[in-house]
């Protein structure tokens, strides 16, 4: 259960938090060498290396591609956007003085570019809202990929026993939303690895999640590019396939035609017997002859076989 004094906090503090993250406060620019004579807004200006990364960011994934363009960029302008920040834990014990929030991409390729200090904006949370403000400013900035946006949700119901329609409202998404991410979990560690990559979508993913052993068809969407719609169908088809069978049968069934009418016909005159003709759109088919008696049975056996 979410007791009474977080909700108060989640009505206040929470958004405060957010708000304050979008007001600038006026500094000097960055005095770092590297960085450009533009003004930087922010708490205060800090030596890199007195900042540390946070354990629990929901981000797990840095690519090297991205973080050279960002680095490339910081060595040109320097870190215009501040990095959110808390105290570290470990400042006491002579660790670093700050811990990550949010930003923690931009310290990396700031370091990659060799800047030495980085502007910062110092928030006092706890860790539950640490976590908070981390997915929101992620999810906002399409930073996390599902697989990561869906490990937060689950870590801040499992450490802060969220349910599904809080957590919506705290970091802005419907409860549908959070609940299809979380379904996500579900997959094999396979299917999730090119979810994270990026070469499965969420839509195809969740189509795949009703599969007991979906791999194989996971990889046949990154070979043969398949579409949401075509692995939705496959899915049903695995799921009915008799029901799937019929369907395509019926489809494939051509509309007599006047030719076929008239075979009909000549069919029911030679024989005394009601003949059906069905053929489909490749050509095959079945003609169906109905009797009512073991009589009219031998009757059509000795015309066939003159």
């Amino acid at each position: 259960m979410v007791d009474d004094s977080k909700n108060k906090r989640l009505g206040r503090g929470l958004a405060a938090l957010i708000g304050e993250m979008d007001k600038p406060v006026s500094l000097a620019p960055v005095s770092d060498e590297r960085a450009s004579n533009n003004q930087v807004l922010s708490d205060r200006i800090v030596p890199i290396e007195s900042i540390t990364s946070n354990p629990n960011n929901p981000r797990r994934q840095f690519l090297d591609a991205e973080l050279e363009d960002l680095s490339n960029s910081i060595s040109e302008h320097g870190v215009i956007q501040p990095i959110l920040v808390r105290s570290s834990p470990e400042s006491g014990s002579g660790g670093a003085t700050w811990e990550i929030i949010a930003g923690e991409r931009r310290w990396r390729a700031a370091q990659r570019a060799g800047v030495h200090n980085v502007p910062i904006i110092v928030r006092e949370v706890d860790d539950r809202q640490s976590l908070e403000l981390a997915i929101i400013e992620n999810v906002q900035r399409a930073d996390l990929n599902p697989v990561e946006e869906a490990l937060g949700y689950q870590q801040l119901m499992d450490e802060h026993f969220y349910k599904q329609a809080e957590l919506g409202k705290v970091i802005g998404k419907s409860r549908s939303h959070v609940a299809n991410t979380l379904r996500l979990l579900k997959l094999p560690p396979k299917v999730q690895s090119l979810l994270a990559s990026g070469a499965l979508s969420s839509g195809h993913a969740r189509a795949l999640i009703t599969l007991d052993a979906p791999e194989m068809l996971a990889q046949r969407i990154v070979s043969e590019g398949l579409s949401v719609r075509q692995i939705e169908r496959i899915v049903a088809e695995a799921a009915n396939p008799q029901q799937s069978k019929q369907k395509a049968a019926k489809q494939n069934i051509v509309t007599q035609d006047a030719d076929t009418k008239a075979l009909e016909k000549r069919l029911n005159d030679a024989l005394g017997l009601k003949v059906v003709i069905r053929h489909s759109k490749s050509g095959n088919g079945r003609i169906s002859i109905d009797y009512k008696s073991l009589e009219q049975l031998d009757e059509l056996e000795s015309k066939l076989l003159k």
